[in-house]
Parts: structure tokens; C-alpha cells; sequence
């Protein structure tokens, strides 16, 4: 399928796009590779194929949780720049009224 120039235009401007220069002819190009592409694939025969959203199947990997201590207070703590009362103590971000 070709689309022209002009066709890219009135496209661009039903999105509300702004084209400068040749870019409406580049486009134009651009856009008759896919539609052509796009017939190719929509003559293959998919019978009997089910559809899938990734080409290739995909397993979640994650790892067994397993119960493992924690940091100790202090060892969190240990590289904080600044603690009040056991806690991390960070600049204010929200002002009052």
C-alpha cells in the first residue's frame, strides 16, 4: 500500500502533528513499509495458532522466600548521617500553613 505525501499531511493533522520540512515525505515512506509489512503478516495463515501477547513463552523467575534475620537497629543505623530516637532523621519536604 502507498500512502503519499499529502496523505501523511491530512493524517498529521487529524492527530494534531506538526510537520517541518520534508518529513511529510519520510513519513509517508515509513508509513507504506508498515501497512505493506502489515499485509504480509495478515496474509499468513494463523489457523489453529493461539494468540500470545510476547513472541517467545516467558516464566516468572523469582526465588524461594526464605526467613533470614534482619539488621539489628544499630546496624541499620551505622551509616545514617543523621538519627533521632532510633529512627532516620530527614529534612522536612512538606511546609506547614
Amino acid at each position: 500500500m502507498v500512502i503519499t505525501p499529502e496523505k501523511t499531511k491530512q493524517l498529521a493533522q487529524l492527530a494534531r502533528l506538526a510537520l517541518f520540512g520534508d518529513e511529510a515525505a519520510e513519513f509517508a515512506e515509513q508509513l507504506s513499509g508498515i501497512l505493506t509489512y502489515t499485509q504480509q503478516i495478515q496474509s499468513l495463515n494463523t489457523e489453529g495458532t493461539e494468540p500470545m501477547i510476547y513472541p517467545r513463552a516467558t516464566k516468572t523467575i523469582m526465588r524461594d522466600d526464605v526467613v533470614v534475620p534482619s539488621l539489628s537497629q544499630e546496624q541499620a543505623l551505622a551509616n545514617a548521617p543523621q538519627m533521632q530516637d532510633g529512627m532516620f532523621r530527614v529534612p522536612r519536604i512538606i511546609e506547614e500553613e
